[in-house]
């Protein structure tokens, strides 16, 4: 776009790019529009002001009635949790293996502990998460990555359908480790986003085991789509956060819970 778009009109402009787009980066606004990272930021904070979107670490999103914050958002939430809980659930991956890395902030961390086991050999995975799939890079070749392929979603960068589903009619996984937005009783397993509860849906069909990996926060809580039954699952692994009633609630009802105990994520 041609620099000298007088400001109100340029984010009229923003606001609609935020519209389609979910979510959207400081820099790549700044590209689009010509302007400076700092104009960007100052546009963002006069519509945050009048309640039209939402700031976010490293960009903007638009507020809805159940919020999909963005990865980066997400990040500082339970980040200590979410780390205990990415080493809990590595340490279980064995050498020989092909799992299934869905999207989210607790499998990216799952990702880095992976990384950090530099014993572990011979792993496959597979990730419909572009910030999964970097995270594991430097593990490669020790460890394969293989991404599914898809249609990209700024806001988690993730990887959905159209394009995306082929893998899971080929390919079978020993275990997938599922991320979630809730874990409910009577509810099953649900997520916030359509789209992606639809992908997570063809993971837990295509491993031979389902593992979720959900801080204590997500425990008790019901979002928009269905991901699964409790029964489908056959591990829950979450953190100490979580409300103790309600997790012996699950246990109760068949599912078998892990805490992760807080240490040393980096082991």
């Amino acid at each position: 776009m041609v620099p000298g778009v007088p400001a109100p009109l340029r984010r009229d402009r923003m606001l609609a790019m935020l519209r389609e787009h979910e979510f959207v980066r400081v820099a790549e606004l700044s590209r689009t529009f010509g302007i400076s990272e700092v104009t960007v930021r100052s546009d963002l904070s006069t519509l945050a002001d009048n309640g039209l979107i939402q700031r976010v670490h490293g960009g903007a999103m638009v507020p809805g009635s159940e919020v999909e914050r963005s990865f980066e958002e997400s990040l500082d939430a339970s980040a200590q949790e979410k780390a205990a809980i990415g080493h809990h659930a590595a340490r279980s991956v064995l050498p020989g293996e092909t799992i299934m890395l869905d999207v989210g902030t607790s499998t990216a961390a799952l990702a880095r502990s992976l990384v950090n086991r530099e014993t572990l050999h011979n792993v496959t995975v597979f990730t419909s998460s572009l910030k999964v799939a970097l995270d594991l890079e430097p593990a490669i070749p020790r460890i394969t990555v293989v991404v599914t392929g898809g249609t990209l979603r700024p806001l988690q960068h993730s990887l959905v359908d159209p394009m995306a589903g082929y893998v899971f009619d080929t390919v079978r996984f020993d275990r997938a480790f599922v991320g979630c937005n809730g874990v409910h009783v009577d509810h099953g397993v649900t997520n916030v986003n359509l789209p992606e509860a639809g992908m997570k849906r063809r993971m837990i069909a295509a491993a031979r085991q389902t593992v979720v990996v959900a801080d204590g926060s997500k425990v008790g809580n019901v979002s928009v789509a269905k991901i699964a039954e409790l029964e489908e699952i056959d591990l829950l692994i979450t953190g100490r956060s979580a409300p103790q009633d309600l997790v012996k609630e699950l246990v109760q009802h068949g599912v078998a819970v892990e805490i992760a105990e807080p240490g040393n994520p980096g082991a």
